[in-house]
């Protein structure tokens, strides 16, 4: 397969700017789409893109290898395969590394990689190439600076995550004295809350958070004074009623906010995406379809919202669409994809299917027209 150079033919859609363009809606007999006012890819995940086949094109010719997934989505992730990128494992240290040469390239994720992970690179000597997403790095900037001053982090997100992963390495400072604490949910922030305002059990509070926090961390010295910092794909409401329930715990102990330190770093895509969608929700729809890859954190946030108002389908691709009665989907909860019934509107060609779609940031607009086209076929109608 060549090198693609024209990223806007590869990826980008002229059927879903023509829907942009008329309202975000698309009328057809029997069927009506209402596109979020903003979905799929954000800037930062261009970049990365744009980035990696640079990559392949500057350096052609020799070993280039990608650090796990440029992005979370299968399909931009098996087109750069296709451009010969070799794979290294992302982890923090560094096992599986050991035949890199200097004569080798290698490319950061939009999602960063650890701290002692970019050390050991640097060492060997390879040639990096860095495609970490902007507002990852202003977290990471965050995290540092609470660690500069003492301060612990207290991240929002996905333990496991490659970015919570590697935002919690940075948490530890130049000098790695610094501590972090992750916590992923509101019963999380609440067993926090209640240990900060002296309710909880120190040693059943470590065993829950063992693989959660820094080596060494002690909760008695170590939560006098935090910092919020974030994923930056988690749900920001979510993300701001922890604060909240941080705070006042805080200011319930101390009598004052003043060892209790936020700030915002929810990517601003996240936040538009998010909101786009709780606005398209509010529009009269029969079923809502969430395109993006199993793996994208963003992508399973806006799937868990849209679940709240409307039959919800979470579909990487058309090919998820079987027919006009059923869907493969993924079940975000249960981590597993199966095969689900369709509303009976689907089915129904004596009224007007009423279908909401949005992408997460990490979906390429060639697969949202799949999706729709795929749509419009079940309703037998030819785009």
């Amino acid at each position: 397969m060549p090198i693609v150079r024209d990223l806007v033919q590869c990826y980008q859609s002229s059927l879903v700017e023509q829907i942009r363009a008329q309202g975000h809606v698309l009328r057809l007999p029997g069927l009506e789409i209402r596109l979020a006012h903003e979905f799929g890819f954000c800037d930062g995940v261009q970049r990365a893109i744009e980035i990696a086949y640079a990559t392949c094109r500057v350096f052609a010719g020799r070993r280039i290898w990608l650090i796990g997934e440029i992005i979370h989505n299968p399909e931009v992730n098996a087109q750069l395969d296709a451009q010969g990128l070799l794979h290294l494992p992302w982890n923090t240290d560094g096992s599986g590394y050991e035949h890199l040469t200097p004569e080798d390239v290698v490319i950061i994720p939009a999602f960063g990689i650890s701290v002692p992970l970019r050390r050991l690179l640097e060492e060997r000597g390879v040639q990096l190439v860095d495609s970490t997403c902007g507002n990852v790095i202003k977290v990471w900037q965050r995290v540092r600076s609470y660690a500069d001053r003492g301060i612990t982090s207290i991240i929002h997100g996905k333990v496991r995550h490659e970015e919570s992963m590697a935002t919690a390495s940075q948490s530890r400072g130049a000098d790695g004295k610094g501590h972090f604490l992750v916590i992923f949910s509101e019963p999380e922030a609440e067993m926090l809350a209640d240990y900060i305002r002296g309710h909880g059990d120190k040693e059943s509070f470590l065993a829950h958070f063992s693989k959660c926090c820094s080596q060494g961390f002690d909760p008695d010295a170590h939560l006098r004074e935090i910092g919020m910092a974030n994923q930056t794909t988690m749900l920001k409401g979510e993300t701001s009623r922890i604060q909240q329930m941080l705070r006042e715990a805080v200011v319930a102990r101390d009598g004052d906010d003043s060892r209790f330190h936020a700030f915002d770093t929810i990517c601003g895509a996240t936040q538009n995406r998010q909101q786009a969608l709780l606005d398209l929700l509010e529009q009269p729809l029969d079923t809502m379809f969430i395109i993006g890859g199993y793996n994208s954190s963003n992508t399973t946030h806006l799937a868990q919202i849209s679940a709240l108002r409307h039959p919800t389908f979470f579909v990487r691709d058309a090919d998820c669409l079987l027919d006009e009665l059923r869907v493969r989907a993924y079940d975000a909860a249960r981590r597993e994809e199966s095969e689900q019934d369709l509303p009976p509107e689907a089915a129904d060609l004596q009224r007007v299917w009423r279908v909401g779609i949005t992408a997460g940031a990490s979906c390429p607009a060639n697969i949202i027209e799949g999706v729709i086209r795929r749509l419009a076929t079940l309703r037998g109608i030819s785009l």
